[in-house]
């Protein structure tokens, strides 16, 4: 599993000209599952997400997590994250879970997340065609790869 973190001020995703998420200031997540990512894994990931302290506290420090600013987590599927581009100039995809696969692990992880948060997490559409708009805090932008 791989996630890109990104701190927005606010983001959004259309589809169709139809939003499906929406937050203002806290985390736009990319995410991209592999075919062994397993529970542990997502709530690895999910925790270290949530707890992550990259917002800054009163003395301008990134020391605050998601959870302890208040802030809301719109989460994305991206298979496009798990490409493989060390050869050629066409990337290879076949490290990313296959949809009847990686559909469960992300309803997994946005759940995950959203209890760790306690309230709801916006998404996108697994599979569609998105547009993600965001205004990027700081920039402050990481990648994360799961432990397994």
């Amino acid at each position: 599993m791989r996630i890109v973190i990104q701190r927005v001020r606010h983001a959004r995703v259309t589809v169709e000209g139809r939003i499906t998420g929406q937050i203002g200031a806290g985390l736009l997540v990319l995410a991209g599952f592999a075919p062994d990512d397993s529970p542990a894994t997502l709530s690895w990931m999910a925790r270290k997400l949530v707890q992550m302290r990259i917002f800054s506290d009163e003395e301008g420090k990134m020391n605050r997590s998601v959870l302890d600013t208040g802030g809301e987590v719109l989460v994305v599927s991206q298979f496009t994250l798990l490409a493989d581009a060390r050869k050629g100039n066409r990337p290879s995809y076949t490290g990313a879970a296959p949809p009847p696969v990686a559909i469960p692990l992300y309803e997994q992880f946005v759940e995950a997340v959203s209890q760790l948060l306690g309230r709801a997490v916006a998404t996108g559409e697994f599979g569609a065609d998105m547009q993600v708009e965001l205004l990027n805090d700081g920039p402050v932008t990481i990648v994360l790869d799961s432990i397994e």
